[in-house]
């Protein structure tokens, strides 16, 4: 997994044009990180400018078989750095007077570009707000972003490593976060779609076989958000090396604070694994997921 970060800069891009989130200018060269040799997620931090517009960026990688890429223009250059673009403490990253968790002793992880919440247990690393979290094919020298999401927390982010050097990557061993999805998407697709690609980006490719989605299901949390839900796993995932395993996902589609657009909250992780994130404890994470004010 490489992790890096881009500051904050200007926020300008040219003028008509949409920046691409996942494509940020570094050492580099313009604009693409070390990939790492493998298929395990990438986390980046992004500017304020452009994590507001992250759905343009994604819409049309979000496609399992296909569909035509999203149109977007690399941000301007900007510094790069690998060290937090605020001050944070170890064990609250995002520490600035928010939301109150909803279950005693866990921690709220906040979405405030989104307008969500949720609650995970303390064990779990909050990245910051600006980060984004994406999976791409293998092989694609574009590394363009199967599916991706803000705002993530992780669990044991250093779970698996493989690789060395400048080759190394670091597997968590479960994810969350929540990201928007496109406007004329109905809940259910765009909730299995959103799970069927983390698996498959993560565990499964190059094949989209070994893939199962159940049925979808009305679910509404203990905040009495209603939406869609649909929960994704593998089974015989190819084993290539000691970190590949199969993977679930369940994803959970609802409208926005505003009413007007969806978003999708997701958890992914690595299934028949040790410590593996038990069912219970993931449906208390997602039964915690509720809207918060977004930012004026």
């Amino acid at each position: 997994m490489w992790q890096g970060q881009q500051p904050p800069g200007d926020g300008g891009y040219p003028q008509g044009g949409q920046p691409n989130p996942y494509q940020q200018p570094g050492p580099y060269g313009p604009p693409r990180p070390p990939r790492g040799g493998g298929n395990r997620t990438k986390v980046i931090a992004i500017a304020a400018a452009a994590a507001v517009v992250i759905a343009a960026g994604v819409t049309g990688f979000l496609v399992l078989g296909g569909g035509k890429d999203a149109e977007a223009k690399d941000p301007k250059p900007a510094g790069h750095s690998t060290e937090p673009t605020a001050p944070a403490s170890a064990d609250n990253p995002r520490a600035d007077g928010g939301p109150k968790p909803v279950v005693p002793g866990w921690k709220v992880v906040t979405n405030p570009a989104k307008g969500v919440a949720f609650d995970v247990p303390p064990e779990w690393d909050r990245k910051q707000t600006d980060w984004v979290t994406y999976v791409a094919e293998k092989d694609d020298p574009e590394d363009k972003p199967l599916v991706a999401m803000m705002a993530p927390a992780l669990l044991n982010p250093t779970w698996c490593s493989s690789g060395s050097g400048d080759k190394k990557e670091n597997m968590a061993l479960a994810a969350a976060g929540s990201r928007s999805e496109h406007a004329g998407q109905e809940p259910e697709a765009a909730a299995r779609a959103n799970a069927e690609a983390w698996i498959y980006g993560f565990y499964t490719q190059p094949d989209k076989k070994k893939i199962k989605s159940g049925p979808a299901e009305l679910y509404t949390t203990k905040s009495g958000l209603s939406g869609t839900l649909v929960t994704t796993s593998s089974s015989g995932a190819p084993k290539k090396d000691k970190c590949d395993s199969d993977g679930k996902a369940t994803a959970f589609v609802f409208k926005n604070p505003k009413g007007n657009e969806y978003t999708s909250w997701t958890i992914f992780g690595a299934k028949g694994v040790k410590d593996e994130l038990p069912d219970d404890t993931l449906r208390k994470i997602l039964s915690t997921v509720r809207l918060m004010e977004p930012p004026k």
